[in-house]
C-alpha cells in the first residue's frame, strides 16, 4: 500500500502491524524494526530526512533522532532561519557555506544507505511540509552503524534534535552525551563543516543569536505583563489566539494549530503540529504552561434490580 497522498496518521495502525509483522519490537519500548529498508530518491531527500520503503512496499518519510544537518535549499523563512542558527552553531564564514555542508551531509547519507539497512521506529510524527508528514526513527546501515552518529562523527550534522530511549535501551540522556562527545571530537579534529569554523566568528554569531532569543523573550514578557496583572505565562490549552501570538516562535499559522489541537498533556504533544520543532518546544516550555485537566472517570450506572415477579 502506499501512503503518497494520504493523511500519515491514518496510516499509523496498518503500518504498525506491518512493522511488528517484518520483525517485532527491537529492544526499547515503543520502537518497532524494520529491515532490509531501502532509500527511495526523493526531492526533499537531505541528511536527516528521508524517503525509505519497506520489504512490502510501504513509504514512510524518516526523520532522524538526535541530529540536524544543515538545510540543503533555502525556499523558505523557516529553512532561512534554520540556516542562520547553523551557520551560527557551526561558526562558518557564510550561509552559503552552510548550505553547501548540508548538500554533502545529503550525498553522504545517500551513499551510506546504498545498501539494504534498518529502521526502529515507534511511527511518531516528526511533522514536515509535505502531505505525508514525516517519522521520527533510528536508522542503522548496513554494517549495523547509526546512520546519525556516523554523520555527527564527521561533521556534517549537529548533536541537536528529539531525544528518547535507544533501540539498545540506552537512556535518552546517556544517548545524547554520547552524540556530544562525537560532535566535540569533530569540532577538536575539525573535520567536515567543522574544518571551515572560524572560532572567533562562532562566538560572535552564537552570542547574537543570544541576544536576538533574549530581546524576543522580553519583548513578550512586557506584553505579557501588561496583559495578564498576574504574570503567569499563557496556557496552551486555555490561552486565546492573540497570547498565543506572543510566544516565541509561534506565528499567526502555528497560533492557529495549537489552538486546533487542543488540549495537551505534554509539550512533547506539540511535535506533532506541523512547523513546531524540539527548538520550538524548548522555548515553549520556557515561556508558556500547562494546566491539564484530570481525567474524569465515568460515574458507573447505577445497578437496577429486576423486579420481583409478584
Amino acid at each position: 500500500m502506499q501512503f503518497a497522498g494520504l493523511n500519515l496518521r491514518r496510516c499509523f495502525g496498518l503500518a504498525a502491524g506491518v512493522a511488528l509483522c517484518l520483525s517485532g519490537a527491537s529492544g526499547a519500548a515503543g520502537l518497532q524494526r524494520i529491515a532490509d529498508c531501502a532509500l527511495v530518491e526523493d526531492a526533499s531527500n537531505d541528511g536527516d530526512s528521508f524517503r525509505v520503503r519497506t520489504p512490502e512496499g510501504d513509504d514512510y518519510m524518516v526523520r532522524l533522532y538526535y541530529v540536524d544537518c544543515p538545510e540543503t535549499t533555502v525556499g523558505t523563512e523557516t529553512d532561512a532561519r534554520r540556516v542562520r542558527d547553523q551557520t551560527a552553531y557551526f561558526g562558518l564564514p557564510s550561509h552559503a557555506e552552510t548550505v553547501a555542508f548540508g548538500r554533502l551531509a545529503a550525498a553522504r547519507t545517500r551513499e551510506l544507505l546504498k545498501e539494504p539497512f534498518m529502521i526502529h521506529t515507534s511511527l511518531a510524527s516528526a511533522g514536515g511540509r509535505s502531505a505525508q508528514g514525516r517519522i521520527y526513527a533510528f536508522v542503522r546501515v548496513s554494517d549495523g552503524r547509526d546512520l546519525g552518529e556516523i554523520l555527527v562523527a564527521e561533521g556534517l550534522a549537529r548533536a541537536f534534535g528529539v531525544r528518547r530511549e535507544t533501540p539498545e535501551g540506552v537512556h535518552r540522556s546517556e544517548a545524547e552525551a554520547r552524540m556530544r562527545d562525537l560532535e566535540l571530537a569533530a569540532a577538536m579534529g575539525r573535520v567536515g563543516a567543522w574544518e571551515r569554523s572560524e572560532p572567533e566568528r562562532l562566538v560572535e554569531l552564537r552570542a547574537e543569536s543570544r541576544e536576538e532569543s533574549r530581546q524576543l523573550q522580553e519583548i513578550g514578557r512586557r506584553v505579557r505583563a501588561a496583559a495578564a496583572p498576574t504574570g503567569d505565562p499563557p496556557d496552551l490549552n486555555s490561552a486565546a489566539f492573540d497570547e498565543l501570538l506572543l510566544l516565541p516562535g509561534i506565528g499567526s499559522k502555528r497560533a492557529r494549530l495549537i489552538v486546533e489541537h487542543r488540549p495537551y498533556r505534554d509539550f512533547d504533544d506539540l511535535l506533532e503540529i506541523d512547523g513546531i520543532g524540539p527548538a520550538t518546544v524548548e522555548k515553549l516550555r520556557r515561556h508558556a504552561r500547562l494546566v491539564v485537566e484530570p481525567e474524569v472517570e465515568p460515574e458507573a450506572e447505577p445497578t437496577v434490580e429486576p423486579e420481583q415477579a409478584e
